[in-house]
């Protein structure tokens, strides 16, 4: 099972998306992404991830699909910490990636993005080693 955890209803996804979907996670499941009030401090953030973790989690619990994900995008403090407690869970957490095209309608420029793919967030390794073989430098 995916859970969309998006602003775009997976109603709304081009037919490309839902066959990937389908094809790599079974089902679609959207659960509406919250109204993030901008005035929030972290730790009402912190709650409402929380929140969503445990409905996510609520969803996953009652899946035998081994094929289990959530796709996450929206505001990036309250994506951040629900990937993070997702990932330690074991959960994949993917975005999607897509093409942006421009194209003029009437004299206005127009933004059009196509579906590329699902790209897994990861948590990267941290190495102090300039050597390290793929793990970022810091």
């Amino acid at each position: 099972m995916l859970i969309n955890l998006t602003n775009h209803s997976s109603e709304n996804w081009e037919k490309k998306q839902i066959a990937e979907a389908k094809k790599l996670y079974g089902k679609v499941v959207d659960l509406s992404f919250p109204q993030i009030d901008p005035s929030l401090d972290e730790v009402e953030v912190e709650d409402l991830v929380n929140q969503y973790f445990r409905k996510c989690m609520e969803l996953l619990k009652d899946n035998n699909d081994e094929r289990n994900a959530v796709h996450l995008m929206g505001e990036f403090t309250f994506v951040f910490q629900l990937t993070y407690a997702l990932l330690n869970k074991g959960i994949e957490v993917v975005a999607s990636s897509t093409k942006r095209e421009s194209v003029e309608e009437n004299g206005i420029k127009v933004s059009k993005f196509n579906f590329v793919r699902f790209r897994k967030y990861k948590i990267p390794p941290y190495n102090t080693d300039k050597n390290n073989g793929g793990a970022i430098n810091v």
